[in-house]
């Protein structure tokens, strides 16, 4: 039977060896089966997360839950998964730690800095309890092209502080698609950041920024790239070519069988996955020269 495992052991020897882990959301069947094809082609850990509305359009955070564990099943997963809620406010990550993911975001970025200490706080002691990881944002990420807040030092000294295992820090990141004009990330914040604490850093809105800045972001201590518009783009690309083509017009071949017409897609969101995996340096589990070697029983863990 199918488990989860938190990834903070993963994450942390991510940060402290200089690569990262994609972590990457799910959107439907396709997308699931997608990312687990992905990381077991590669041999690498797998972090599928979920944001509250594409949970909504699937039926719910326990439908997502039930839909990854079976399919870790049917596909014979046999690399460790964390399930992770994404940007979730207080009765999301509630929600999913009963459930039993073992990640959660709580994101409380826009309640007053005490308010959202004191929820934080309460969210930490309850998912600790069941050996379920945090990843709370400090500072805003852009979003809809516009550029957020620049997280402060301070605070994320303060959120680390309060136990929470993952931090998701603005540094002129943006969820979506990337204005022309954009100025980059901030790396002078991020290394006072990486400097202060010693916690696996985040960074979201990973989809869209040249590689050459999340290498250096890697270096500088980020652990977790979260990727959603990229696959979403290639997802799009590669159905859009197959109705081009007429291959969905085609009745001798059943081409307009969902089967076939969404294949092209989910076939595309694992060849961007693999390739995102390599240049993030994603170590492989099963290699012989990292400590992130997990067997059966490191994995039941909690």
């Amino acid at each position: 039977m199918a488990f989860l495992v938190n990834g903070n052991e993963i994450l942390q020897h991510a940060r402290d060896n200089q690569y990262a882990v994609g972590a990457y959301n799910t959107n439907n069947l396709e997308w699931t089966r997608a990312l687990i094809r992905g990381a077991k082609e590669t041999r690498t850990p797998l972090l599928i997360q979920v944001s509250t509305g594409a949970a909504k359009y699937m039926g719910g955070y326990k439908v997502v839950r039930d839909l990854v564990l079976n399919e870790m099943d049917a596909m014979e997963a046999d690399i460790p998964v964390i399930l992770n809620l994404d940007h979730g406010d207080f009765a999301a990550a509630k929600e999913c730690i009963d459930l039993g993911y073992s990640s959660v975001m709580y994101d409380g970025h826009d309640l007053p800095l005490e308010e959202n200490l004191k929820n934080t706080k309460e969210i930490v002691r309850l998912a600790h309890e069941r050996g379920i990881s945090v990843e709370a944002e400090i500072g805003k990420i852009g979003e809809n092209q516009g550029v957020g807040e620049l997280a402060s030092v301070d605070e994320v000294v303060m959120f680390a502080e309060a136990g929470v295992d993952k931090l998701a820090c603005g540094i002129g990141n943006i969820h979506g698609v990337y204005p022309e004009g954009w100025e980059g990330l901030n790396f002078e914040r991020l290394k006072e950041i990486a400097d202060a604490v010693d916690n696996p850093l985040v960074l979201h809105g990973g989809s869209g920024i040249p590689q050459d800045q999340i290498q250096k972001a890697i270096s500088l201590g980020i652990a977790k790239i979260n990727i959603n518009t990229e696959f979403q783009l290639a997802f799009q690309k590669a159905t859009r070519e197959y109705i081009l083509a007429d291959k969905d017009i085609d009745k001798a071949n059943k081409g307009y069988d969902p089967r076939k017409l969404l294949r092209a897609g989910t076939d595309a969101i694992t060849e961007s996955m693999k390739e995102m995996i390599g240049w993030m340096g994603t170590r492989p589990i099963d290699n012989k020269d990292s400590k992130v070697v997990f067997d059966e029983a490191s994995l039941n863990e909690e």
